[in-house]
């Protein structure tokens, strides 16, 4: 490739810029890949899904063996992901996706980003649920197997400040009566935080622990994984 061709390939494009409740929500196009800004800050992009792939994966097999049709709540539709390795996943049953930022949903739906979700989206056991995940959490009556979650740059890292009630007491109390028993959730940032092991721990989730993805520069991306007792 050209000198001048490598330049532009990493040049970010915006595509898309939109003012929503929470603020304003931007995808650009870098080279073949996008990334999602949200009021300024970078979420996520399409280069490398590892982590977020893990984030379904861990969660299964911490399920207790033999539980059949297990439903997942995947917090945050991001660029998609998460989701489309759930869907992927024959043994999960009900698969729920709740993203509040409805630019996000359109940029799947029939933007850029369906080339990631659009199989997962057409499957018939994914609903997307257009809302606020900590409000979803604290009035939803439903229960799910694996709540996988991923709507920040981790717990001591919130994309706004009403997400960080999420991470809190109140918050991972809501986490927990959400899961059935022997239910697991599994949280996404990206880097480690020994508080938020200990929070887990102090809200009567047990098996805690973390399981961490090598990047090549600096802190790994990691999941936090823990148990409702059953």
């Amino acid at each position: 490739m050209p000198t001048a061709d490598r330049r532009t390939a990493h040049i970010s494009v915006t595509v898309d810029r939109r003012e929503g409740p929470y603020g304003e929500v931007v995808l650009r196009e870098r080279g073949d890949d996008f990334e999602i800004i949200a009021n300024g800050c970078f979420l996520m992009d399409t280069a490398d899904g590892r982590s977020e792939r893990l984030l379904i994966d861990a969660a299964l097999a911490a399920l207790p063996a033999g539980r059949t049709d297990p439903a997942v709540l995947v917090g945050g539709l991001g660029v998609g992901f998460s989701l489309a390795h759930a869907a992927a996943e024959p043994r999960w049953g009900r698969i729920a996706v709740v993203e509040r930022e409805q630019a996000i949903i359109d940029w799947h739906l029939d933007g850029p980003l369906a080339r990631i979700s659009a199989a997962a989206l057409a499957d018939p056991r994914t609903a997307i649920l257009a809302t606020d995940l900590v409000t979803y959490l604290r009035t939803t009556t439903d229960r799910y197997d694996a709540l996988c979650l991923d709507i920040d740059n981790g717990p001591d890292w919130t994309v706004t400040e009403d997400n960080g009630s999420l991470y809190s007491a109140s918050g991972l109390a809501d986490c927990r009566e959400r899961l059935a028993p022997g239910g697991v959730l599994a949280v996404w940032s990206a880097r480690p935080s020994a508080a938020f092991e200990q929070a887990l721990k102090n809200a009567g989730f047990i098996g805690v622990r973390t399981e961490e993805v090598r990047v090549a520069q600096g802190v790994p991306d990691v999941v936090h994984l823990a148990l409702r007792d059953g």
